[in-house]
């Protein structure tokens, strides 16, 4: 009875992740097919089978084009900042709003900055076109105050840090949700205690909730190397142009230019599998860390 109780309760679980599986067979598993095109000069009409092999020489090629070392660079640029200032805001955020008395107000904070994250990055880049363009609000004001009107969207100079900022802006009080969380997990005597010594807020904040949360500050820095290579293809095909291919351009988005607008299938596809290598590399490596340093496990 308890056998036919087990095997009933696991059929009724396994229909229930039935159709994540079905999806991710369908779209991670069944496309990896096309890995193949790497390693071949791929001619549609001719197909996987029948295109020419020619091994390596794709890698090698890549490797020696201007235009990819340029966008590995701006790839590793973008993704470092996003990196780290979505460890550093977020964790100044939770720390400040968890000084917040007042429990209603800090809830309506947290509300206001939450909400970005739900927005896309097609109606998020629309805004801020409209801010920040030519004829927008920031240059209407400029127009105001007598200067020159500044081309945002079109300077090379700035736009990687127009990209890191605007995104910073909308995931950073998603993020400050790991950390709000993290610090309910402090004992509130600890703060009676050092209050009754004399501590003021500042010094409770360093010697108390800093070290209280430290584990999880290290658990989402060193997971975040896992996603060095992911600078936010959404966002960035939604803002650039090719004025600031020199800065703006990443990995993603030149694989679907060559992939898709140019049709070098063979190129777009030793890109996109030189990038997931290293992903996965770089994602074990995190994960080992993150087990060493801060005890967390998958499994």
């Amino acid at each position: 009875m308890r056998k036919k109780q087990r095997i009933t309760a696991e059929f009724h679980y396994t229909l229930m992740i039935a159709p994540g599986l079905i999806w991710l067979i369908l779209f991670s598993l069944v496309p990896m097919v096309g890995i193949v095109m790497a390693f071949q000069d791929y001619t549609p009409g001719l197909g996987y089978w029948n295109s020419e092999w020619v091994g390596l020489e794709n890698f090698k090629y890549l490797f020696s084009m201007g235009d990819s070392r340029q966008v590995m660079i701006n790839t590793l640029v973008i993704a470092l900042a996003k990196m780290i200032l979505h460890l550093i805001f977020p964790l100044i955020f939770a720390l400040l709003l968890n000084e917040v008395r007042l429990v209603r107000y800090k809830k309506v904070i947290q509300t206001i900055v939450y909400l970005p994250h739900f927005l896309s990055w097609v109606i998020l880049a629309s805004i801020i076109l409209n801010i920040f363009g030519y004829t927008g609000v920031i240059n209407t004001i400029n127009g105001f105050i007598g200067k020159e009107p500044v081309v945002f969207m079109s300077d090379a100079a700035i736009f990687r840090q127009l990209i890191v900022g605007t995104d910073v802006w909308k995931e950073f009080g998603y993020n400050a949700v790991i950390f709000l969380a993290a610090l309910t997990g402090i004992n509130p005597n600890l703060y009676e205690a050092a209050a009754i010594d004399g501590a003021n807020r500042m010094q409770s904040v360093w010697h108390i909730t800093l070290p209280g949360i430290m584990g999880t500050i290290i658990l989402v820095g060193v997971l975040g190397l896992g996603n060095i290579l992911n600078a936010g293809f959404d966002q960035i095909f939604n803002m650039y142009n090719p004025m600031v291919y020199s800065t703006g351009d990443i990995l993603d988005t030149w694989v679907y230019r060559m992939g898709l607008l140019d049709l070098q299938f063979s190129l777009a596809t030793t890109a996109g599998l030189l990038k997931s290598v290293v992903s996965f590399v770089l994602i074990v490596i995190s994960y080992v860390t993150a087990y060493k340093v801060a005890d967390y496990r998958i499994f």
